[in-house]
C-alpha cells in the first residue's frame, strides 16, 4: 500500500510566508544548470515532459503532481525532444511558531520528494494564475490577498496529501488504478481487481474513485472503452462484435446499448456521420474528425499568424505564445484561454476545434473531452505547417498560393538586397534565454527567414545545426566565434536576468573581437519582434530586414 508522506515537524507550527513565482516556457530539448535552491520552493509543471532530478535522484515529470523542495536542494530539469515545457516555480518561507520564541524552518516539510498529486487540477490551476498574475500589485491589501490565495493553495495540498500513519487509504493510491485503467480498457477489469491493486478496503475504494473522477469505476472504463471504440468506428468496417472485442466489451449488444446511452446514436449512426466529417491525423497520431467548417477554433500554438495567412479566424489562443505587438489588430477579439491551457475558460468558450501545438498526451486526453483536438508541429517548416492547415480546413490551394506569393516577394527582397549583401555572406542569429545561457538559433525564428540561396548563408557550424533538423543549440561563450557569421543578429530577451547577460556579452572582449562587431555588422534586435516563425511575422519580416540593413548601412557612412 501506498503511505502518505509525512511533515517533518507537525503541521500546525508552521507558518507559510510567499516570497515570489514564476512561469517559464523552455522550448523542446532545453536542459537546466545544476540549481541549488535558497528557499522553499514548489514546482508545479502544467505541460510538457521531461524529467526533475532532486539532490541527484530523477523524477519523471508529471503534470498532476505538484513538486516541493527545501532550502539547500540541489535541482536539474530536463525536458524531452519532442514539445516545450511549461511551469511554475513558487518560492516561499516557512516559519516554525514556538511559545515563546520562533524561528526560520529550512527542513523538509515533507518527508520525501514523490510530489503532492493534485486531485482538484483545475482550482489549484487558476489560484497558482492568480498568484502569477497579481505578483506585481504593490498595494498592501492586494499583497495581503496574495498571501490568503497562497494559504487557499498550500490547503489544497495538503488536504490531500497528509493524513495520518494509520490511514491505508490514499487517493494516490486509488489514482494510480485510474492510469492502470487507460493503458488497459481492453481487457477484462472489477471493481474488486482495482481495489485489491490499490490495497485500499472495496467499500472505501469506489467512493474515492467517485471523488477523483465524477464517475463510478464502470461507468468510468465503459466511457473510455466507448471513447476508443470512436476511433475504430471511423476507420474500420469491422463488425461491431469485433471492434467491441476490440475495446474491452464481451457482448456487442451491451457494447451497442452502453455507445447510445452516452452519445445518444447507435455506433453504426456514428460512424456514418463520421464518414461525412474531415478525417485527419495529426501531429502525434491521432486520428480525428473535424468539422468542415469550424466557427469556434482554438489555436493554441505560437505560430498563431499561420492561421491568419489563410484567412482563418479563432476566438481563443495562447497569448504567452502569440507575438502581440505585432498582430494587435488582428488578435483583439481573441480570448486568452492561458498556458497551460485553463480548462474551464475552454469550457466557457466553447470550441468547436482546438489545434494544440503540444504532444503532452496527459493535457491532449483532458482538452480532447471538450471539443474535435488535434495536434499540431509548430516547430515544422513554414511550408509544412502551412499545408498541413490547408489540409485540415479544405484550403490548400489558399496555403500554396500565399507560399507562392511569399516566395515572390523573398526573392524579391533579396535581389532589392544585391547591393548591400556580398555573394555568400554568411550571417548568425544568438539569444540569451533562460537565466544566462547562451543559444545559437536554428531551424526557427529569425533564423529561418535569413537563409535564402539569394540571401545569407549559414557557416559551416550552424549548417550542422540545421542538417540536424535542430530548432537551435546552446554553446559556451568561448564558442562564440565558431559559430558567428559576416552578420551577427543578437536578440534581446525580456527576461531581465537574461537581458543583463546579454548586455554583458556585447561588452564582452570576445563579442567586441569578432569579425562582425569590428565590421559594423552586428545588429542588436528585440526578440519579441524578431525571432518569430509564423507565417504573418516572416511576411513582416521582408519588409523590416532591408529596412535595418540599409539602415545600419547609412550610419557608417
Amino acid at each position: 500500500m501506498l503511505h502518505r508522506k509525512k511533515t517533518s515537524v507537525p503541521l500546525r507550527s508552521l507558518l507559510f510566508h510567499l516570497v515570489d513565482i514564476n512561469l517559464y516556457n523552455r522550448p523542446a530539448g532545453w536542459e537546466s544548470e545544476k540549481l541549488s535552491t535558497n528557499q522553499h520552493t514548489l514546482y508545479f509543471f502544467s505541460s510538457g515532459n521531461g524529467r526533475l532530478s532532486i539532490n541527484q535522484y530523477p523524477y519523471q515529470l508529471s503534470i498532476d503532481k505538484c513538486y516541493m523542495v527545501a532550502p539547500g536542494t540541489m535541482l536539474h530539469i530536463e525536458n524531452m525532444v519532442d514539445s516545450p515545457l511549461c511551469y511554475y516555480q513558487i518560492t516561499f518561507n516557512a516559519i516554525r511558531v514556538g511559545d515563546t520564541t520562533h524561528d526560520t524552518f529550512t527542513n523538509d516539510i515533507i518527508s520525501n520528494h514523490n510530489g503532492f498529486t493534485m486531485h482538484h487540477y483545475s482550482r489549484f490551476i487558476r489560484l497558482t494564475e492568480e498568484l502569477h498574475s497579481n505578483k506585481n500589485s504593490i498595494s498592501d491589501m492586494e499583497s495581503f490577498r496574495q498571501h490568503l490565495r497562497f494559504q487557499e493553495l498550500m490547503g489544497l495540498l495538503f488536504e490531500h496529501n497528509l493524513y495520518s500513519d494509520q490511514s491505508y487509504i490514499t487517493a494516490l493510491s486509488v489514482n494510480n488504478t485510474i492510469q492502470y485503467l487507460q493503458d488497459n480498457y481492453m481487457h477484462r477489469i472489477s471493481v474488486k481487481q482495482l481495489a485489491e491493486l490499490a490495497e485500499v478496503p472495496l467499500w472505501q475504494y469506489t467512493p474515492i474513485f467517485h471523488k477523483l473522477t465524477g464517475k463510478k469505476p464502470l461507468d468510468y472504463l465503459n466511457e473510455l472503452r466507448i471513447n476508443h471504440s470512436k476511433e475504430w468506428l471511423m476507420c474500420s468496417d469491422e463488425p461491431l462484435r469485433k471492434i467491441a472485442h476490440r475495446v474491452g466489451f464481451e457482448d456487442e449488444f451491451y457494447f451497442n446499448r452502453r455507445f447510445r446511452q452516452t452519445t445518444g446514436i447507435t455506433p453504426r449512426q456514428y460512424a456514418n456521420s463520421m464518414r461525412n466529417k474531415n478525417r485527419v491525423k495529426d501531429w502525434t497520431g491521432h486520428l480525428v474528425a473535424i468539422p468542415d467548417k469550424p466557427a469556434r477554433i482554438i489555436f493554441h500554438s505560437e505560430t498563431f499568424g499561420d492561421l491568419l495567412a489563410l484567412g482563418i479566424e479563432a476566438v481563443g489562443g495562447g497569448y504567452s505564445f502569440i507575438a502581440q505587438a505585432l498582430l494587435e489588430d488582428q488578435i483583439r477579439n481573441v480570448e486568452d484561454v492561458g498556458c497551460p491551457i485553463d480548462v474551464e475558460k475552454l469550457i466557457a468558450i466553447k470550441p468547436d476545434l482546438i489545434i494544440f501545438a503540444n504532444a503532452d498526451e496527459n493535457q491532449y486526453q483532458k482538452i480532447s473531452q471538450i471539443a474535435p483536438t488535434v495536434t499540431f508541429n509548430s516547430f515544422a517548416s513554414l511550408e509544412q505547417r502551412l499545408l498541413t492547415l490547408g489540409d485540415w480546413f479544405d484550403r490548400k490551394q489558399a496555403a500554396e498560393q500565399w507560399l507562392n506569393i511569399y516566395h515572390t516577394k523573398a526573392v524579391a527582397m533579396w535581389k532589392q538586397l544585391r547591393c548591400e549583401i556580398k555573394p555568400g555572406e554568411t550571417a548568425s542569429v544568438f539569444i540569451i534565454e533562460h537565466g544566462k545561457r547562451l543559444f545559437v538559433m536554428g531551424t526557427i525564428g529569425l533564423s529561418s527567414a535569413l537563409y535564402h540561396p539569394l540571401g545569407f548563408q549559414p557557416v559551416e557550424k550552424i549548417q550542422e545545426v540545421l542538417d540536424l533538423g535542430e530548432e537551435f543549440r546552446e554553446i559556451p561563450k568561448t564558442d562564440l566565434p565558431g559559430y558567428a557569421g559576416d552578420r551577427i543578429f543578437m536578440l534581446l530577451p525580456d527576461n531581465p536576468v537574461s537581458r543583463k547577460e546579454a548586455n554583458g556579452l556585447i561588452n564582452d572582449p570576445i563579442w567586441k573581437n569578432l569579425s562582425a562587431v569590428k565590421n559594423g555588422c552586428a545588429y542588436i534586435l528585440e526578440a519579441n519582434e524578431w525571432n518569430h516563425s509564423d507565417a504573418l511575422i516572416r511576411e513582416k519580416v521582408l519588409d523590416m530586414l532591408p529596412n535595418l540593413l540599409i539602415k545600419n548601412k547609412r550610419a557608417q557612412l
